[in-house]
């Protein structure tokens, strides 16, 4: 608690009571275990989340419902707030209460609360304790030679670039919180995107899993915990629901990939109404695709309500561990797989469509060692959880090991495939994945730099896949993944090369793009994901947060101040695009969303970390000193002798 108070100090300076809408975003946590709840008789195959009250009791003024189907975004009034009958059905045979105390676990309502302002425009970082920043970001005006009329002109200028800062900040969260969904008068997360404008809004209108990471991290960063409480709770509800597609369900565990909240009538009473979460799983998905990061960015954002709100209590309760363990148990289970990298198929994460990414790709791998970590923080030491435990840290040590020792390349590892002889049939074969010197591409050799380097985006027997993947490379750094040498040599390449890879708008997804007849058969001609647009290549402003939190991290925060001055210069204007199409960024998507939630929320959590670069604690991963040892060990001698186990075989 004493972290939280100190970063809302630093954040804002005053604090006052939170805003009505607010107050009572917990009540429906608070119920008591014997509120009888009662269940409507859904179909299987149309099973929803439900939430009933009357509508005589609660007379709702509507401000954003704007021709989008059943996307409930709503405020009620304050006066009928209290008499709403709201009973939220919880989820059967789980237990809301603390693995500490049998008891009922309320979270009281804090006293006071953030203003709803915006941060101030100030962009310098103060030093933070731990990341080893010790100089403040220094300003250009420092550069100016300060004398008379020069000095006073570059005192105005300064003045009105902060005043534009300041309006696109307060653009922004406005934005951010007009994006807010409602359900049971209850924040439960926002929107992908909300352009008034465009009625093809397609499943935009949905409350995505991993689109509301950045908009629970801005809101913790702001000290408004309630929303990001809600999302987790009820996305936990969610994760035990029974999911089929064509009569096949899969391992359980697997959480949402979006969720809609719909108000339909209630069955039997035509004055009355009710509240439906109605989740994809993938049944409903472009493509059909489970969303195989969705758990890990749950853990992910689980760890950090804890660290900024000091409310240890929700990651405690029982049906909250065992939502950890469904996770983990999915990801840790036994397969045919040699390699201890997670197996998925192609567009099983931010990049949700054919882009070649199947197998054993770095976005998933960071992912999923940053969830371990976190987990493994949070998780009750209990006799019943010590199997688990011990498969957890085995597996980040061979992930560890696997990630720095295989799928790092700089010029020097360039060199080094260049000379591979292949066909190497022995357990002290240097070339162990059978990678053809043939597969290195042209381009790669004038893309690395001479200093720095990148962990590549897959790699699969005789096949590496070399094309840099932003988000990947980014939260290795920021979960540890990458050693420190690694990190930097990131860093260093992303200065490097910053006009392909940051240019007119932060910041490319992947590079380079897929294109010709490569394009033709990887993507199997995507119209959408067209050479440098979308997914392939296309530059996307969300991925701003993950920048600045690596950066911070490795005590580099003026690279992503460069990058959100980058931005600034024509985000606001563009109207937040989803993503950004041409090598150089100049377009805006030619099937981008306008304001985009994420776009938005990424921004905001980039300005508010480098107003306050010690809230990053909350998102980074440390590495201990035993995993550490592990990995000297492993370091040290690889290739441990075949022992024959003995087993007894019952006929």
């Amino acid at each position: 608690m004493a972290t939280s108070e100190a970063i809302l100090q630093v954040l804002l300076p005053r604090l006052h009571h939170s805003d009505l809408c607010t107050k009572s975003l917990n009540s429906v946590h608070t119920i008591k275990a014997n509120v009888n709840n009662r269940r409507i008789k859904i179909p299987v195959s149309m099973q929803v989340h439900s939430c009933s009250r009357k509508s005589q009791n609660c007379r709702r003024r509507v401000y954003a419902l704007q021709s989008r189907g059943s996307v409930f975004h709503e405020k009620t009034d304050v006066g009928r707030l209290e008499s709403m009958g709201c009973q939220c059905q919880q989820a059967e045979g789980v237990s809301g209460l603390t693995t500490g105390d049998q008891n009922e676990t309320r979270f009281k309502e804090k006293t006071t609360r953030l203003t709803s302002n915006p941060i101030n425009g100030k962009i310098s970082a103060p030093s933070i304790e731990g990341y080893g920043v010790g100089q403040q970001l220094k300003h250009e005006k420092e550069d100016l030679v300060i004398n008379g009329k020069a000095a006073a002109a570059g005192t105005t200028k300064d003045k009105l670039d902060k005043g534009k800062v300041n309006v696109i900040e307060d653009e922004a969260w406005n934005l951010l919180r007009n994006s807010i969904v409602y359900y049971c008068n209850n924040q439960v997360g926002t929107i992908a995107a909300n352009d008034p404008s465009n009625s093809n809004i397609l499943n935009y209108d949905q409350v995505f899993i991993r689109d509301f990471i950045p908009s629970g991290i801005a809101f913790l960063l702001k000290g408004e915990y309630d929303i990001v409480r809600n999302f987790i709770l009820h996305t936990l509800q969610l994760q035990s629901w029974e999911k089929t597609m064509d009569c096949y369900s899969p391992g359980q565990g697997l959480m949402p990939a979006s969720f809609k909240v719909r108000t339909v009538p209630l069955d039997g009473d035509d004055s009355a109404t009710e509240d439906v979460l109605d989740p994809d799983f993938g049944e409903a998905a472009i493509g059909r695709v489970a969303p195989v990061d969705s758990g890990l960015w749950w853990i992910i954002l689980l760890r950090a309500y804890g660290k900024c709100s000091g409310d240890l209590s929700l990651q405690e309760r029982i049906d909250v561990q065992t939502g950890i363990k469904m996770i983990l148990k999915l990801c840790l289970a036994d397969g045919f797989d040699m390699f201890p990298t997670l197996l998925v198929t192609d567009g099983s994460c931010m990049i949700d469509r054919r882009m070649g990414i199947h197998g054993h790709p770095l976005e998933i791998q960071a992912l999923f060692y940053s969830a371990l970590l976190s987990a493994r923080e949070m998780l009750a030491p209990e006799d019943a959880s010590a199997d688990l435990i011990r498969a957890l840290n085995n597996r980040l040590i061979a992930l560890s090991f696997h990630i720095r020792e295989y799928y790092w390349i700089d010029m020097k590892k360039v060199n080094e495939i260049y000379r591979y002889k292949t066909e190497e049939y022995s357990y002290d074969a240097v070339n162990k994945f059978n990678i053809y010197p043939d597969q290195i591409p042209s381009w790669l050799v004038e893309f690395m730099p001479s200093k720095g380097g990148y962990l590549i985006g897959n790699l699969q027997p005789a096949h590496m896949d070399f094309r840099f993947f932003s988000l990947g490379n980014l939260w290795s750094i920021v979960s540890s993944l990458a050693t420190v040498d690694q990190s930097h040599a990131i860093l260093d390449l992303i200065e490097a090369k910053w006009d392909e890879l940051v240019a007119d708008m932060p910041f490319k997804i992947c590079y380079p793009a897929l294109e010709g007849q490569e394009w033709q058969i990887i993507t199997g001609s995507d119209p959408k994901n067209t050479p440098w647009s979308y997914h392939n290549g296309g530059s996307w402003p969300t991925l701003l947060w993950q920048l600045t939190v690596a950066c911070i991290k490795m005590s580099r925060p003026e690279v992503a101040l460069k990058a959100v001055e980058v931005a600034e210069r024509r985000i606001s204007q563009d109207k937040w695009p989803e993503y950004y199409d041409t090598k150089g960024a100049r377009l805006i998507g030619k099937q981008a969303q306008l304001y985009q939630t994420w776009s938005i929320a990424g921004y905001l959590v980039a300005k508010l970390l480098l107003a306050n670069p010690s809230a990053a604690k909350s998102l980074v991963n440390e590495e201990d000193s035993e995993l550490v040892n592990a990995f000297s060990l492993i370091s040290a001698n690889p290739r441990r002798k075949r022992v024959r186990r003995r087993q007894s075989f019952i006929i």
